[in-house]
């Protein structure tokens, strides 16, 4: 095995240590550490000596799944737990895209700044970006349910869908804002540091001889790491949250809303505090999103990959379980890619014969998708894993520790 390989695979270790720790059916957390450790590491150097010729796919289909796995979270707490019928998960999405990419970028400058506009570039950190994006999600998703959550199923999802499409609209003609039509483009890449000549400063030498044998084409194994441990912050606090006394006042309001309000529970601000939970973790999934694609522009953030996508992955998964929304969206964003190879495939064999449908093949995409989302409502509506009946941690009858 080559010692590119080798360092390959030890950047793999951590995504799948966070993996394993979460997958493994061990019930004491404290045997779970040593047990996802050994996992991690002996899949990770699997996959290197068995499929390296795949390794840079895999990477980067693991780094797009794990951006809509944290989308699928920011859904499940709003939908899952409290019953928010949400179709406006893009416009959060665009907000922290482009808050990230306003808060590291740099001000366009010389002859740049007559071809590129933005309100304003800070050169910030990258995880100051995130808070920032996360931090203003929250606050438009605030403003948002002042509204709207007076309203329930069908008109919640139309007024959502409509903001969605507003807050997408405004990305799009207001050119100051954030360029406008034209993409913001040149937004930095945390760490990517390594790969230059002379390497980070900061980074100690040893680092620096580690990752030298990689190139910059390797970026990808470096970001799969940042999303994986800011994806595993994501789950391990909503999971705090959703078994504590606030996560299951949620789950009541969601299942009786009047029984809720005669036990005392503030209703309102609780549907109101869901909303704009899911609303924050939304604009972390946009704050990692933006560096990875380096360039973004209105037409990312459609209501197709913007929000329905994230329906599907969450619905397949399993609404109300976090674990779930994660496999929903690992699951789904394999079907999406896959078929894309399908229909790729399709045009080779039609492009000669029948031209015509062979331009519209790249639709089946969404026909696959759609069927797969009516296998589900008809043959298992409640995910693949259902909601857990039991989430408190302190019932010492439930199986759980």
């Amino acid at each position: 095995m080559s010692q590119v390989l080798v360092v390959k695979a030890w950047f793999l270790v951590i995504p799948l240590i966070l993996l394993a720790w979460v997958a493994l059916p061990v019930r004491r957390w404290i045997w779970r550490i040593p047990v996802g450790i050994v996992v991690g590491i002996a899949v990770a150097f699997g996959l290197v000596a068995l499929v390296p010729g795949a390794l840079d796919y895999l990477v980067s289909f693991s780094v797009m799944a794990g951006i809509y796995a944290v989308l699928c979270l920011g859904l499940n707490s709003q939908w899952g737990y409290n019953g928010h019928l949400d179709f406006g998960i893009a416009g959060f999405f665009a907000v922290g895209a482009f808050t990230q990419a306003l808060f590291i970028t740099a001000m366009p400058s010389g002859l740049m700044a007559q071809y590129a506009q933005q309100l304003f570039g800070l050169q910030a950190p990258f995880l100051l970006g995130v808070i920032a994006a996360g931090v203003l999600a929250g606050v438009v998703g605030f403003l948002v349910a002042q509204p709207v959550l007076h309203l329930r199923t069908d008109f919640l999802a139309i007024a959502t869908l409509g903001i969605a499409e507003i807050i997408r609209l405004i990305f799009q003609n207001e050119r100051w804002l954030a360029n406008g039509p034209q993409p913001l483009s040149g937004i930095p890449q945390p760490l990517s540091c390594m790969f230059d000549e002379p390497a980070c400063s900061w980074l100690p030498d040893s680092v620096v001889q580690f990752v030298s044998v990689m190139q910059p084409r390797d970026y990808g194994y470096i970001y799969l790491v940042i999303v994986t441990l800011i994806l595993g912050v994501v789950y391990f606090a909503l999971e705090t949250a959703v078994r504590s006394p606030w996560g299951r006042a949620l789950r009541a309001v969601r299942d009786d809303e009047l029984s809720a309000s005669m036990n005392g529970k503030p209703v309102k601000s609780l549907r109101v505090q869901s909303f704009v939970v899911g609303a924050v973790v939304m604009g972390v999934g946009g704050a990692l999103y933006a560096p990875y694609m380096v360039t973004i522009d209105y037409s990312h953030f459609a209501p197709l990959f913007g929000t329905f996508i994230v329906w599907v992955m969450l619905m397949l998964g399993g609404s109300g379980n976090n674990k779930g929304a994660i496999l929903g969206a690992f699951v789904i964003w394999g079907v999406w890619s896959g078929t894309g190879f399908v229909t790729d495939y399709l045009h080779g064999l039609l492009v000669d014969v029948a031209p015509e449908i062979a331009s519209r093949t790249a639709f089946l995409r969404w026909s696959f998708v759609g069927l797969l989302l009516a296998g589900i409502v008809l043959y298992r509506p409640q995910g693949v894993l259902p909601e857990e009946k039991w989430v408190s941690r302190f019932l010492k009858n439930h199986p759980k520790d």
